[in-house]
């Protein structure tokens, strides 16, 4: 299959009115929609759709509950303490408490 004018011309107006690639494949015939794909970045036809955004990462919540379970997972009570967490732990300060030993007190 070549490229006439003909072929290009009707490429360019199907692309432009933001005909799929197969579907101008098949408007063409005895073309692949790869070879439109291919012929279209060789004209520099404008990309189809709009760039999606950067995907952007949310802050953390100042605020962060304190994850210390209470019960037993399975069990209906089960859940987490839900007060607020020290600064940079998963825990508050009274479960903290609990979970980390000072290294003065690990020592003797």
């Amino acid at each position: 299959m070549t490229w006439t004018e003909e072929r290009v011309e009707l490429l360019k107006e199907l692309w432009g009115n933001g005909k799929t690639a197969a579907d101008i494949a098949e408007a063409l015939g005895g073309v692949t929609r790869n070879a439109v794909i291919g012929k279209a970045n060789r004209l520099n036809l404008s990309a189809k759709g709009e760039a999606k955004p950067a995907s952007v990462r949310a802050e953390p919540s100042a605020k962060r509950p304190c994850q210390w379970p209470i019960g037993h997972p399975g069990e209906p009570d089960f859940r987490f303490c839900n007060k607020e967490a020290a600064a940079g732990k998963p825990y508050c300060v009274h479960h903290c408490n609990l979970a980390y030993q000072n290294r003065d007190s690990a020592a003797a």
